[in-house]
């Protein structure tokens, strides 16, 4: 069974609900203010689920 990693970001006050697959991805398409988490603090965090002032970043895996 292959696993895919997904990335959940959950943006409190804009309601809204994104998905990625990387951390990267992430900062493609929202800025460090949106989550209110700097691309490296993130990026080292091995928790699987992050709470911030701004959002609610939980990191899982799909199963194919």
């Amino acid at each position: 069974m292959r696993k895919t990693k997904v990335i959940h970001v959950h943006l409190i006050f804009e309601k809204r609900n994104c998905y990625f697959s990387s951390i990267t991805a992430i900062f493609r398409h929202l800025t460090e203010e949106q989550i209110g988490m700097k691309r490296t603090t993130l990026s080292h965090n091995t928790d699987d689920t992050i709470l911030t002032s701004r959002a609610i970043i939980r990191k899982s895996e799909l199963l194919k």
